[in-house]
């Protein structure tokens, strides 16, 4: 177990790498939604199926999947993952049947599940069936009701909010480990303290913040049916990306993780746990990082589509990126094939010596590559759009990520933080 999961909180969901280096996220449903959230990079995925035909995942696929993935893995604890579109569209019994061949397949190991979800279906069946399973639930909240019901609607455009917050009780009432996914997004970035209180007021203790970056489409994108801008070329000299107007600008986004960060380190250490700062401390610490974006290498975050179908990234589900069938070639042979290794290795081959220089490299390592679209200063593509943001942030907690360490080396709980943080010029 390593420094951040003793000192801090595991998280048991998919920021943990599995023993063999690598996660496969299945999506029963493909990109299937009952929502219509604007700024949803995912559901415009339809255009690459035959229209009128159901996304579900047939259950050769499923018993492939983790039949698969338990051989594929080498420790004692394998986790499955479950994302979409929405997953609980796929309904209860399929989610039965997942568990049945978890059992089957499972060879005395323990198995473990985690669910991405809107939260909108969640009823009583559902939470005593993910309280009875041990699932690990993240569950997609923007903030408020007069944040989060700006970009994610329904599909007739109506709010939202008051059936995820309902979920959100209904699920702590039953005693499912709930983790709150959080898409900062042009709206409630303005807002980062009104946002962290009400989670804090809600009793909510494990957070993630993930930016919303989008593009205008580009022709070969409007050919291929999409509405958003796909991933850029590494040789992209884009100097006037537009942006679509959920996207969250840049230093914005630096100065909400800051104010969170400023409130988190004076009064909620040991508390409440914010992933980004986790994966943070955990940087600083010269741990393995917790995300793929942080990494200094993509490649081993795969997802498995409802059809069988595997791709290198969830944003990166373009055909071109398509590794192979799970039906027709082993987990293992995919993961290290040489389309993964050199899909990995792009993303630190391409970085602009901006970045190489920068003095804040080993915490970000450039981002999630589908972001790096800028030019850098001096004139060079491949910069990620959220640089400034990430530089800033990174540079203002530096200090707190030192002190944090020395309390570790020491021995000494990582709550007395508070107090240092509080005292002047802490």
């Amino acid at each position: 177990m390593n420094m951040m999961q003793n000192m801090l909180r595991a998280e048991a969901g998919p920021e943990n790498p599995s023993p063999t280096g690598f996660h496969l996220m299945a999506k029963p449903v493909g990109p299937d939604c009952n929502l219509g959230c604007d700024y949803c990079f995912y559901r415009e995925k339809t255009a690459y199926f035959p229209a009128g035909k159901p996304l579900r995942m047939s259950d050769e696929v499923l018993e492939a999947y983790i039949r698969d993935s338990i051989r594929s893995q080498l420790g004692p604890h394998i986790v499955f993952e479950w994302q979409g579109g929405e997953p609980t569209l796929a309904g209860l019994d399929f989610f039965r049947k997942a568990l049945s061949f978890q059992k089957k397949y499972s060879d005395g190991r323990s198995i473990g599940n985690s669910l991405q979800t809107n939260g909108t279906l969640i009823d009583e069946a559902w939470c005593r069936f993910l309280s009875e399973n041990h699932f690990l639930v993240g569950l997609s909240i923007d903030g408020p009701e007069w944040l989060h019901d700006v970009f994610r609607k329904d599909a007739c455009g109506g709010p939202t909010f008051g059936k995820v917050f309902k979920a959100l009780g209904m699920l702590r009432k039953h005693g499912v480990e709930v983790n709150v996914l959080v898409a900062v997004n042009r709206s409630n970035v303005c807002h980062p303290l009104e946002l962290y209180c009400f989670f804090k007021e809600a009793g909510v203790r494990y957070l993630q913040f993930i930016p919303v970056v989008e593009r205008e489409p580009d022709t070969r994108d409007r050919e291929s049916g999409l509405h958003l801008a796909g991933p850029p070329s590494h040789d992209s000299r884009n100097t006037q990306a537009v942006m679509m107007p959920w996207s969250v600008e840049p230093e914005l986004y630096g100065e909400f993780l800051i104010r969170i960060f400023d409130e988190w380190v004076t009064r909620d250490v040991g508390d409440v746990f914010v992933m980004n700062f986790e994966w943070t401390l955990g940087a600083w610490a010269g741990e393995r990082p917790g995300m793929c974006h942080v990494g200094s290498r993509c490649g081993r975050n795969l997802i498995l589509e409802h059809t069988g179908d595997v791709f290198a990234c969830d944003h990166f589900m373009y055909p071109a990126y398509r590794l192979g069938h799970i039906l027709e070639k082993k987990l293992t042979e995919i993961v290290q094939s040489g389309q993964v290794l050199s899909f990995g290795m792009a993303k630190e081959k391409t970085l602009p010596k901006y970045c190489r220089d920068c003095a804040v490299l080993f915490a970000c390592h450039g981002g999630c590559p589908k972001h790096r679209f800028v030019l850098s200063p001096d004139n060079e593509p491949g910069l990620n759009y959220l640089c400034l943001g990430f530089k800033n942030f990174f540079h203002h907690v530096r200090p707190a990520m030192e002190q944090m360490l020395g309390l570790i080396s020491r021995g000494q709980p990582v709550r007395n933080m508070m107090n240092m943080a509080a005292m002047p010029g802490g």
